[in-house]
């Protein structure tokens, strides 16, 4: 009875020590599963992560290369002028000079250019654009011849060329015969070799017709001009020529009629006038004899420029 009750209590105590060493490793894999615990075999916990204010935010990626730097351009040279100027003037009806601004005014000083001659004996001077001919360039000589005038022809390359015997009838007239230029274009668009050929192919196509110099005087194509166009056609030894009276007249289709041109002369007149006619209009050709004979009744006298 006794060794069966020793039996019971070695069975009793080893069960017992088999439970608590069941609640210890329970205890111990409870212990152990709470999130923040584990890390992953090949990553070990940071010793000192760092706090949220310290991370950056959205960090941009550093550069795999350096930045390639822009070669410094060398200045390049500032031409002198490339902007393209209209011809214009501020018209009055008291027969004074009509005005034109301070930076124009110096540019026809300094290049030799102008668009009167002031004086105060009254005189004027009379010039016509010679583009093309319509039919009425040898009326006007008529006219100038009757009333023993001098005028400036202003001619370009188609004319001489088309037109010989009314280029040699304005030189042996006594008329100026001045330069409008070759092919008439924008000098303030072209090259200054470009500018050259246009203006000494017409006066040595002039010296072959007719064995005289070319005056030089030249009028640039629609009225354009820039520093530059002034001082490259200066340094050709021409003086660029201007107007201080003129109209719309140039289009032969759109003609304002003889009145309206006899009247806007006589309206604008002033001393040293220099007065700018196409020679394709025919209400210019109607009106002429009349300005004239109503301006030299005014006491106004018609000169040359070398006059």
């Amino acid at each position: 009875m006794s060794k069966t009750v020793d039996v019971r209590d070695k069975e009793d105590r080893s069960m017992q020590k088999t439970s608590l060493y069941f609640l210890l490793t329970l205890l111990l894999i409870i212990l152990c599963t709470p999130v923040g615990c584990k890390y992953q075999a090949d990553k070990p916990a940071p010793t000192n992560p760092p706090s949220i204010a310290e991370q950056p935010v959205n960090p941009a990626p550093a550069p795999l290369v350096p930045p390639v730097e822009k070669p410094v351009q060398e200045p390049q040279p500032t031409p002198i002028n490339e902007k393209t100027l209209s011809w214009w003037f501020t018209r009055n009806q008291q027969h004074q000079v009509p005005a034109i601004n301070q930076a124009a005014a110096q540019l026809l000083a300094q290049n030799n250019a102008f668009y009167v001659l002031p004086n105060s004996s009254k005189k004027i001077y009379l010039t016509f654009d010679n583009g093309y001919e319509l039919g009425y360039t040898a009326q006007i000589l008529d006219i100038l011849d009757r009333k023993q005038v001098k005028a400036a022809f202003f001619i370009t390359g188609q004319f001489i060329e088309t037109q010989p015997g009314l280029v040699k009838r304005m030189h042996s007239s006594g008329h100026l015969v001045c330069n409008h230029t070759w092919n008439h274009p924008d000098l303030t668009t072209v090259s200054q070799d470009k500018l050259n050929q246009e203006i000494q192919s017409l006066e040595q196509r002039f010296t072959e017709l007719t064995g005289g110099q070319m005056p030089r005087y030249l009028r640039p194509p629609m009225g354009n001009y820039s520093p530059t166009s002034l001082q490259r056609t200066n340094a050709l030894g021409y003086r660029t020529v201007f107007w201080s009276i003129a109209f719309q007249d140039w289009n032969p289709n759109q003609q304002p009629g003889a009145e309206f041109s006899r009247q806007h002369v006589l309206n604008n007149i002033h001393p040293g006038a220099v007065i700018l006619l196409h020679a394709v209009s025919q209400s210019n050709t109607q009106a002429l004899e009349n300005i004239i004979t109503d301006l030299q009744a005014q006491g106004y006298v018609f000169s040359t420029f070398s006059g």
